[in-house]
C-alpha cells in the first residue's frame, strides 16, 4: 500500500489502517460514531492526501478546461482569485469519469483536485485531451491535503494559525487564499462548514501536531463516508461513474449550457439524453426499522424492480439506516429487498443533514 505523509501521525495517534484504492488510510481511531458526530458538532481532521492535485497553466488553459468540463470555468474570472467550481468529466457518452473541483490561481493558471481511486485514469484522459492545446500538465505530488471540517472547524485553525485569521474570517464558500505555501480552501465533504488545505508534504507532521494541541480531533474514512452520505454527496465508483450520467446522479447542476457556442466532451450526448427523458433519477430513502441499507439492494416500486442503492449505512445522527438510491419512478409504495425480505421504506429528497440540522 501507498503511505501519505500523513501516516506517521496516523500510527502515533492509534489510527486502525485500512487499504483504501491502494493507500495505507484509517479508518477510524477507535470509534467511528464519536469521530462522526465530532464533525457535527466541533471539529474534526481527515487526511486526504490521496486524492489527486493537477495544476494547469498555459495560454490554452481556459479554452482547455472549458472544453474538459461540463461545468464552465468562464464563472470563476468573474468571481477572481481562489474562487472555485464543482464539476465532472465526461466522456463521450455523458458518462461521470470523475467529478472534481477546480480553483482559478489566476494568469491562467489553475487547479484540479479529483479522485485518489481514478488518479492514473484522470490523468490519461486529461493528458489525452490535451493534445493541440497549449497547456502545461503538472501533477503535484509534492503537496499534500488536510480536511478540517466542522462547524468548529475555522476557528480551530485559526487558533494554530492565527496568522491567516483575517483572511479565513473572511472566506467565503468555495473560495480559496494561499498564506506561505498553505492552500486553504472553504470546501468540503460532510455537509458541514471547513476547509481543505493543501500544503507541501515537509510540513504535515507540523500542522497535523498544532491541529491536535487546538483540539481538532483525528477522524477516519469511516466516519467521512456517513458524513457525505447524510449530507447526499455522491461517491464515485458508486454513486456515479462512466456509466451514469449526471442527469441519474443529481448532478445536473455541475453542467453548464448558457454558452450554446461552448463545445464540451459528453455535451452532444447529454442533450439527446435530457431530450428523451427516459433517465433513471437519484432519492434518498431511510428505513425505520432494524434493518440496515446496504448498497446494491433493490428497490421496489409498486410491486416492480425500479432501481439499486448506490450508497446505504446507518446513521448517527438520524439514529435509522438512510441509503442514496438510482430510480425509474417515484411512489408511496416503496420496498428494498434485504436479505430476500421486502421492508417498507420511504422516499426522501436529499440530502438528509446540512450543517448539522436534520432535514427529513
Amino acid at each position: 500500500m501507498k503511505k501519505t505523509p500523513f501516516y506517521d501521525c496516523h500510527i502515533q495517534a492509534q489510527g486502525k489502517i485500512v487499504d483504501f484504492g491502494g493507500w495505507a488510510l484509517p479508518v477510524n481511531y477507535g470509534s467511528q460514531i464519536k469521530e462522526h458526530e465530532t464533525v457535527r458538532t466541533d471539529a474534526g481532521m481527515f487526511d486526504v492526501s490521496h486524492m489527486q492535485i493537477t495544476d494547469i497553466s498555459g495560454n490554452d488553459s481556459e479554452n482547455f478546461l472549458r472544453y474538459l468540463i461540463s461545468n464552465d470555468v468562464l464563472k470563476l474570472k468573474k468571481h477572481g482569485i481562489g474562487k472555485a467550481l464543482y464539476s465532472a468529466m465526461l466522456n463521450e457518452n455523458a458518462g461521470i469519469i470523475d467529478d472534481l473541483i477546480v480553483y482559478f490561481i489566476g494568469n491562467n493558471e489553475y487547479r484540479i483536485v479529483s479522485n485518489g481511486a481514478t488518479r492514473e485514469k484522470d490523468l490519461a484522459w486529461i493528458h489525452k485531451i490535451a493534445n493541440g492545446f497549449d497547456v502545461i500538465i503538472n501533477p503535484r505530488n509534492d503537496l499534500a491535503i488536510l480536511a478540517v471540517q466542522g462547524p468548529n472547524s475555522i476557528a480551530k485553525v485559526i487558533n494554530a494559525y492565527p496568522e491567516v485569521k483575517e483572511q479565513l474570517t473572511n472566506l467565503k464558500p468555495f473560495s480559496a487564499i494561499e498564506n506561505s505555501g498553505h492552500f486553504f480552501a472553504r470546501t468540503g465533504y460532510t455537509g458541514e462548514n471547513g476547509l481543505e488545505i493543501i500544503l507541501p508534504q515537509t510540513n504535515c507532521a507540523t500542522i497535523w501536531n498544532k491541529l491536535l494541541i487546538t483540539e481538532v480531533t483525528p477522524c477516519g474514512l469511516g466516519a467521512r463516508d456517513t458524513l457525505r452520505l447524510e449530507a447526499g454527496m455522491n461517491l464515485y465508483g458508486h454513486d456515479m461513474d462512466d456509466g451514469v450520467n449526471p442527469s441519474e446522479c443529481n448532478m445536473d447542476w455541475v453542467v453548464d449550457l448558457t454558452d450554446t457556442n461552448r463545445d464540451f466532451i459528453g455535451k452532444e450526448q447529454y442533450i439527446h439524453i435530457k431530450a428523451t427523458k427516459n433517465n433513471k433519477f437519484q432519492v434518498g430513502i431511510v428505513l425505520d426499522g432494524k434493518s440496515v441499507l446496504r448498497e446494491g439492494q433493490k428497490v421496489i416500486i409498486n410491486n416492480k424492480e425500479s432501481g439499486i442503492i448506490t450508497s446505504g449505512t446507518f446513521s448517527p445522527t438520524l439514529k435509522m439506516s438512510i441509503a442514496i438510491a438510482r430510480v425509474e419512478n417515484l411512489s408511496d409504495n416503496v420496498k428494498v429487498d434485504i436479505r430476500g425480505n421486502l421492508e417498507s421504506v420511504k422516499l426522501v429528497k436529499l440530502p438528509f443533514v446540512r450543517h448539522g440540522r436534520i432535514l427529513l
